[in-house]
């Protein structure tokens, strides 16, 4: 078993990092790094590549994606960077260790209809409803949606300040007049008083744990997948299908690159078809 000397190279790593990694990387690589730990057993100053192979042969056992183990495995390679950076190491164990190439298939996103049906099973609850709604009108991470404070909203120009996007990265995103009153209707049935958006019976924010598992409810009712993370790859394809420029697409989703963003326009061209197919 690893001793605590590897948890506090770990956390000297992640003060570091604390301006430069964004509250999602950091939060990432925490996981990853403690599921490495976890299952290699060994120090970090004793790991060797096969360590790091056997774990990556688990990972794909377990059905993990390749862009997820690719994820896991940057955390690993930032962490060996820093250990030789700081003379904590002299070779990087991760030298001939291959990163798994990434599928190049289209995000996962849902039809209209699909959508019509998260909204009718949210219905009832005021919070539920509006948290769907608010992901699916602003294309925004459920980090950056839990954050959101009550004076971020602009209501008359519906707009919604993102203090802390990813990379530290401020923009303002839109909302609909659908997602204003939804918005409404939930503060009117609110109890408590918050400076957040969405706020818990204490008063602090929701947490993410909260909204994820009930959007595993929302799957398991449905009978398709649905997470936060689907609503943004749905408002980002929804908006492609209607020719809206990349550019402005990617000033909403707070793509540093635009390259990120190209993957929709290929959503775009994909729905093209399927329409086209569908009238043949």
């Amino acid at each position: 078993m690893y001793s605590d000397k590897s948890i506090i190279v770990q956390q000297e790593f992640f003060d570091d990092h604390q301006a430069r990694f964004s509250l999602e990387t950091t939060r990432g690589y925490k996981i990853a790094l403690t599921q490495f730990f976890s299952f290699c057993k060994k120090d970090y100053d004793s790991v060797k590549a096969t360590d790091i192979r056997s774990w990556l042969a688990y990972l794909e056992e377990k059905g993990l994606k390749p862009r997820s183990i690719h994820l896991k495995l940057s955390a690993l390679k930032s962490f060996y960077r820093y250990c030789l950076e700081e003379n904590k190491l002299t070779k990087n164990p991760l030298l001939t260790v291959h990163t798994p190439q990434i599928d190049d298939s289209l995000p996962y996103y849902l039809s209209r209809r699909e959508i019509a049906l998260l909204q009718e099973i949210t219905r009832h609850i005021h919070r539920d409803r509006v948290i769907v709604e608010a992901l699916y009108a602003t294309g925004v991470r459920i980090s950056e949606l839990l954050q959101i404070q009550f004076d971020d909203v602009k209501w008359e120009t519906r707009q919604i300040w993102i203090r802390e996007g990813k990379g530290n990265k401020e923009r303002f995103v839109l909302f609909t007049h659908e997602c204003a009153e939804r918005l409404k209707i939930y503060l009117n049935y609110r109890k408590g008083e918050s400076k957040y958006l969405f706020s818990n019976h204490r008063g602090g924010k929701l947490s993410r744990a909260f909204v994820e598992n009930q959007f595993r409810g929302f799957s398991k009712e449905l009978g398709f997948r649905v997470t936060p993370h689907t609503l943004r790859h749905t408002f980002a394809a929804h908006l492609a299908e209607k020719n809206m420029p990349q550019s402005y697409i990617q000033e909403l989703l707070g793509h540093v690159n635009i390259n990120s963003t190209r993957i929709y326009t290929r959503l775009m061209e994909h729905a093209r078809k399927k329409q086209y197919d569908r009238y043949q």
